[in-house]
């Protein structure tokens, strides 16, 4: 059965040429390089963990062995997910478009809808996978995100350390980023690469507080600019520490750790960025015109004692 098409428009004149999409969530995670992207991955990559401990100690004329070395894995597995449609061209014969579809009755879908459609549906792709990277369930249609390995079990066992979250506002947003960067592992602390991940709406309510809607701040803001303060970018950071919106978070999530520390698999990265646009008609004789696009994708953690979550 073709995918269901509606069209509720009317001709009036020439058509502009232009299709307004619904907003899509930018996949930022991946196009900002802010996790460790692994490609070539076509069934799993383990990924070697080492705990080393110092074998410093006082010197002596033989060899007596010191310290430690653990090797542990974990597995990166990343899923293989699909889109398919079918669009019939009959809808679109009596609309606006249809001069561009040809006068011959083995006409094709017209160029402007389908170029718009192609670059629609590969934007809800990168809109998809970067909510999945961050909060996927793992269930069908989907991969385990960030934050569902981190509400496993194995991730407090092996060190992993999880703060309860609450609603974050600006009159709190302080005090509750402050609990995260309080939890950072000495080691860790200062370390190049080290982010803080943080939610839309925490991102927003940084920016309010700093602009002077926190009790702390002063109702001038910073540089005495009030709410005007921040014009976006990079430049967001706390008590030394680099933060990032990334928007596939869930609410009141954040999620510290090195960006080497976090892995997104696939197997070609092409693969997000290819949508087949195959015409039955030659086919199948059919008038349906089919969208297929084919892709790989999964996260994995490395060392769980390196991050802290703030979530549930």
């Amino acid at each position: 059965m073709a995918t269901t098409t509606n069209i509720t428009t009317t001709y009036a004149g020439q058509f502009a040429g232009e299709y307004i999409g619904a907003s899509l969530l930018a996949g930022n995670t991946l196009a900002n390089q802010l996790i460790t992207v692994k490609p070539n991955v076509k069934l799993k990559e383990v990924i070697k963990k080492v705990d080393y401990s110092s074998a410093i100690a006082d010197a002596s004329c033989g060899f007596d062995a010191q310290g430690g070395v653990t090797l542990t894995e974990r597995i990166l597995e990343p899923t293989e997910l699909q889109v398919n449609l079918e669009l019939c061209k009959t809808p679109f014969q009596s609309d606006w478009e249809a001069e561009q579809m040809g006068f011959s009755a083995h006409d094709s879908l017209p160029p402007s809808f389908s170029d718009f459609f192609i670059a629609r549906v590969l934007g809800d792709m990168a809109s998809v996978t970067e909510t999945q990277i961050w909060s996927g369930a793992g269930t069908s249609g989907t991969f385990k995100g960030f934050t569902t390995l981190f509400a496993e079990a194995d991730f407090a066992t092996d060190g992993g350390q999880t703060i309860a979250p609450t609603t974050v506002d600006s009159t709190n947003v302080l005090a509750e980023l402050r609990k995260i960067v309080d939890a950072i592992p000495s080691a860790l602390y200062g370390k190049e690469g080290v982010l803080l991940y943080v939610s839309q709406n925490i991102a927003r309510a940084y920016v309010q507080a700093l602009g002077g809607f926190a009790a702390n701040i002063g109702g001038a803001g910073i540089d005495n600019k009030g709410a005007m303060w921040y014009n976006g970018g990079a430049g967001l950071s706390i008590d030394g520490v680099q933060m990032v919106v990334a928007n596939g978070l869930a609410d009141n999530r954040a999620v510290l750790a090195e960006k080497s520390n976090l892995y997104f698999g696939t197997g070609l990265l092409s693969d997000h960025n290819e949508l087949k646009v195959i015409d039955m008609a030659d086919i199948d004789g059919s008038k349906n015109v089919r969208f297929v696009a084919r892709y790989t994708a999964g996260v994995q953690y490395g060392i769980a004692s390196d991050i802290v979550y703030y979530g549930a």
